[in-house]
């Protein structure tokens, strides 16, 4: 259907604005800024009074200063949040639509699978991820799965020899079976009582899942016990011709191109599965690496993989996932296609982001790694704006956005526009094919071109991913976010809490990065984005300074506290009216909304939690690490791998939901100083109210909202507590970070009541 032909034309997605809710809360936001906005009135009419009188008794203008500047800044932080509520879209797509449209001129779709480390990403995960994206309901003559393996390991080629293989019984039982999820071990887990499709005898469906399991066991035993002896069985290795191609291995920073088809529509005979089906192109890459060259990261394994691709298979559509990212959902890329083929919108939409989401996490989401709000709100706000960000995993991209095509409002889709053309390269070997496509995933192959800074994913900041989309985005492209009922991808989910630490410390440095670059959100870009868009992205530019207005509200009312020293109105004051209003309403909001998404009244308070030990941990080291740098210290950077295992007795404690800390880390002092400071002082002014002449209702008519503050600060650190000095597992925090964090809150308190 040819664009213009506006009385056949039938969308092939919907889109809906929840027009009534938006009225209320539009209605509610503004209700709620007149309650800061009286809280701003508040603090600076009384800033002048404190100067009138010398700065008083009562407190010390710096103390006051900086009280105001964190509320300031609170409220401003608030209002950049109110671009996610305040015009969310949420997409439907009609995959029939779509079938009855172009099933026979659906594009090729190659698909990446980015790997680095088999020790804390194991090759039994990786595997399942790719036979995941196999799997898919979708022509797999137009499907290519590429796995990308910094570490150029041995033991992950030979498991993905073992899951070729594996492979060709695996399609075709989900195909005659409806299975979901399509990834093996997913499937197992979670095996339903009956088959999805009743056509056939449950008998029949008994004997071939009983077969095909066995053959996943086997499977995942060769695999695992190659991983634990680390080597590879002779026999395997002296029949594959791949596994010479890692004789110049060195390190997993010095090697040649290691690149291998596995599987290929070129090779007939060893391409299809046990009913004769054509089965997807598989490809391993481990790109080359020289000490001298940087290699960047997944960024730069990214970017090879697209050059790589464009010569092996060049679908117009790429996926890429994170190797823990399992397909859950069968039709995902059928409901990205129906907004890239859409006659009327299509056209203007550069990639399709699906949210992440955990599969294993615990009832009440311990570490806050279901991300509700980001996944259910922030990514429907973000594309009502002109789309979501990029999150480097579960994203569909066309393949020409992606190496630089700017945006153009002449260019339209047609379906010839998907045809694939010719496969010019039929009458080339498999080993042609090889040998022309290594030398683009050389180390100097990049020089003097575009590659990471015009095409390709974005070198230089830790968040390659979200500067790649903001640079989509600055050139004029919309993305759409999707998000199913039944979620596309299921990851496994950080079980400690320094692995949540390190990864957000470094996602906020490169928010950081972005926010000081020339894409930046509240300055370079403007123009290039709308205001609402901008706001955006400044929400997440922004993560790691929010740490300086948190650090005082942690610390400066405690200390005031014990000292005796109101900052807040006493409770016979009108000004408490808008203090308490704020609190009571947004953190009522807060719940509320989080449990309309599914959530527990446990859930929010542990996600609490973990929001204060971002801000006040990772957050407080990426913005002084991040300003060190600008200011020309060098300081070592690289990309930290979160590992996808843990110890037996680190997932017993994490699904009994008990804090995992373990390792002696300065964001653990840090968070254990803030909790031990909080304490003391909360005993400090027990202590005192009761030897003091008004006790303790005196203290609280005149100082309520800092004794509450202390009060939910010591509750929210009891996990803190217990680590330091009640528990004797392996999980808890180290004598030393104990004896610091103890010396150093006393030593604060001290000197606070020392001083006149």
């Amino acid at each position: 259907m040819q664009r213009g032909d506006y009385q056949s034309y039938v969308a092939l997605f919907e889109t809906e604005r929840p027009k009534g809710k938006l009225f209320i809360y539009r209605l509610f936001s503004v209700y709620l800024f007149a309650g800061i906005f009286s809280i701003w009135v508040y603090r600076f009419s009384h800033l002048f009074i404190k100067q009138e009188d010398g700065g008083g008794d009562k407190s010390s203008r710096l103390v006051w200063l900086a009280l105001f500047a964190a509320e300031l800044w609170f409220g401003f932080y608030w209002l950049l949040t109110q671009a996610f509520r305040w015009n969310p879209v949420f997409r439907r797509p009609f995959n029939d639509r779509l079938s009855q449209r172009y099933e026979h001129s659906l594009p090729r779709v190659d698909m990446f699978v980015c790997t680095a480390d088999p020790e804390k990403e194991p090759p039994i995960m990786v595997m399942n991820t790719v036979l995941s994206l196999m799997a898919y309901d979708y022509p797999t003559e137009k499907l290519s799965v590429y796995l990308s393996d910094d570490a150029a390991s041995e033991i992950t080629f030979y498991a993905l020899l073992e899951a070729c293989s594996f492979a060709k019984h695996w399609l075709p039982f989900c195909k005659r079976f409806s299975v979901e999820p399509r990834s093996p071990s997913s499937y197992f887990d979670t095996l339903p009582l009956f088959p999805s499709s009743s056509d056939h005898d449950d008998s029949v469906w008994t004997n071939e899942l009983a077969a095909i399991k066995k053959l996943y066991e086997d499977m995942e035993r060769r695999i695992e016990d190659a991983t634990k002896s680390g080597q590879v069985p002779r026999d395997v290795r002296s029949k594959h011709k791949g596994f010479s191609q890692g004789d110049s291995f060195s390190s997993r920073r010095d090697h040649d191109t290691i690149l291998q088809i596995l599987l290929h529509r070129k090779d007939a005979q060893n391409s299809k599965d046990l009913e004769g089906s054509a089965m997807p192109t598989l490809v391993y890459l481990a790109r080359e690496k020289r000490p001298q060259y940087p290699h960047h990261f997944k960024a730069g394994a990214m970017n090879s993989l697209i050059r790589v691709s464009s010569t092996i298979s060049n679908g117009k559509i790429i996926l890429n996932v994170d190797c823990d990212m399992m397909s859950n959902n069968s039709k995902s890329v059928r409901d990205a296609l129906c907004f890239f083929m859409d006659e009327e919108k299509g056209h203007e939409i550069a990639f399709v982001q699906f949210p992440q989401h955990f599969v294993g996490v615990t009832k009440n989401d311990l570490y806050g790694s279901h991300m509700r709000i980001l996944s259910e709100l922030e990514g429907h706000g973000g594309d009502g704006h002109g789309g979501p960000l990029y999150i480097g995993t579960g994203c569909f991209h066309r393949r020409d956005v992606l190496c630089g095509r700017k945006f153009s409002s002449d260019q339209h889709n047609v379906m010839n526009d998907w045809n694939d053309e010719d496969d010019q390269l039929m009458e080339e070997s498999l080993h042609k094919l090889e040998q022309e496509a290594k030398p683009l995933a050389s180390c100097t192959h990049e020089q003097n071109t575009l590659w990471g800074s015009e095409m390709g994913v974005l070198y230089g900041c830790a968040v390659e991913d979200v500067i790649t989309g903001l640079s989509i985005h600055s050139k004029g492209w919309k993305s759409v976010y999707c998000n199913p009922e039944r979620k596309a991808f299921l990851g496994a989910p950080v079980t400690t809490l320094e692995q949540v630490l390190v990864q957000q410390k470094r996602w906020a440095e490169g928010e950081f990065q972005i926010l000081v670059s020339k894409y930046s959100p509240p300055w370079h870009a403007y123009g290039k984005l709308s205001l609402g868009h901008q706001m955006v992205y400044s929400h997440y530019c922004f993560w790691s300074t929010n740490t300086l207005p948190i650090l005082c509200y942690c610390v400066v009312p405690s200390l005031c506290l014990l000292k005796g020293v109101p900052l807040f109105p006493e409770i016979s004051s009108p000004w408490f009216i808008p203090f308490a209003y704020v609190t009571l309403v947004a953190n009522t909001y807060s719940l509320l909304e989080f449990l309309y998404f599914g959530g527990t009244i446990l859930a929010w308070w542990n996600e609490q939690r973990i929001w204060l030990y971002k801000r006040t941990g990772s957050y407080s080291f990426a913005f002084t690490e991040s300003i060190l740098r600008l200011l020309g210290f060098p300081l070592a950077s690289g990309f930290s791998i979160t590992a996808k295992v843990a110890e037996q007795d680190a997932s017993q404690r994490y699904g009994k939901e008990i804090m995992e800390f373990g390792a002696s880390s300065p964001m653990f002092t840090l968070l254990a100083t803030l909790a031990m400071l909080n304490l003391f002082c909360f005993i400090g002014v027990s202590m005192g109210a009761l030897v003091s002449e008004g006790g303790i209702i005196s203290v609280l008519e005149k100082m309520v909202l800092q004794v509450m503050l202390c009060v939910v600060l010591v509750l929210i650190n009891l996990p803190i507590y217990g680590g330091l000095f009640f528990r004797k597992d392996k999980g808890r925090l180290p004598s030393s970070v104990a004896i610091r964090s103890t010396m150093f809150a006393l030593s604060a308190c001290v000197l606070i009541k020392a001083l006149h």
